[in-house]
């Protein structure tokens, strides 16, 4: 399964709910999580600070939910 969608599922969320989160539209959303379009960094960062993960955890670099400390530099 899509990891988008195991997390999104997990919050009992609809893709409507998170393509209006990040000002996107609902079929742009559904192709992010079918892998059908690269996901622009700036949409990655701003889901993996809705569920609070990582974009490591979004993108399978880590089977680790938990977030990173955030940095000093972040705004």
């Amino acid at each position: 399964m899509n990891r988008l969608k195991e997390i999104r599922e997990d919050k009992d969320l609809f893709q409507k709910d998170i393509a209006e989160y990040l000002n996107v539209d609902q079929s742009n959303y559904s192709k992010y999580e079918l892998e059908k379009i690269n996901i622009p960094i700036s949409i990655l960062i701003k889901l993996a600070d809705f569920y609070n993960t990582s974009v490591d955890y979004l993108v399978y670099r880590t089977d680790d939910r938990k977030p990173y400390p955030k940095s000093k530099l972040s705004k």
